[in-house]
């Protein structure tokens, strides 16, 4: 089969973008399951507030996802988004709470969102001279991601 990328873009310059997003892949797919391990295992007062919070986000989480794999095909490439290839390829450790208080959870929640958001708007800024397209994708993921950090710190806040 013969390799092709979306209009405009030369194949090492598509290659770098996927490169790009391959890591963006990576982390969603990551925060979607630690949001649904959170929604399992968070405990104590307030639980189901926090507990019903998380399903709606985790909807969210995998539409971002979707919409960066089928970016990656569109640029050419092969989206991976198998368990292995997940946990081999990141770039950060795994999330160490398992049941444990609302307290808990949320501010462990909180360094994840820094790292996700952190990681996406490096990669925006990447993209400013390779691939507005991919960019724009990006830039509207961190707008919801930052507000669901901002449901995450709000109860912390003394």
């Amino acid at each position: 089969m013969d390799r092709y990328t979306v209009p405009g873009l030369d194949e090492a310059t598509a290659d770098k973008i996927i490169e790009m997003l391959q890591q963006r892949l990576n982390a969603t797919i990551d925060l979607q399951l630690t949001l649904k391990h959170v929604h399992w295992n968070v405990v104590g007062a307030n639980f189901i507030g926090v507990h019903e919070m998380l399903d709606p986000w985790v909807a969210d989480v995998q539409l971002m996802t979707d919409a960066i794999a089928e970016r990656i095909a569109t640029l050419g490439g092969e989206p991976m988004g198998t368990p292995g290839y997940v946990a081999s390829h990141r770039t950060w450790d795994d999330y160490k709470l398992a049941k444990a208080n609302v307290p808990e959870h949320l501010a462990a929640l909180e360094r994840v969102y820094d790292g996700v958001i952190g990681d996406h708007r490096k990669v925006i800024a990447e993209l400013d001279d390779l691939d507005l397209v991919s960019q724009d994708m990006l830039i509207a993921q961190a707008d919801k991601l930052e507000m669901q950090q901002w449901f995450v710190r709000a109860p912390l806040e003394r």
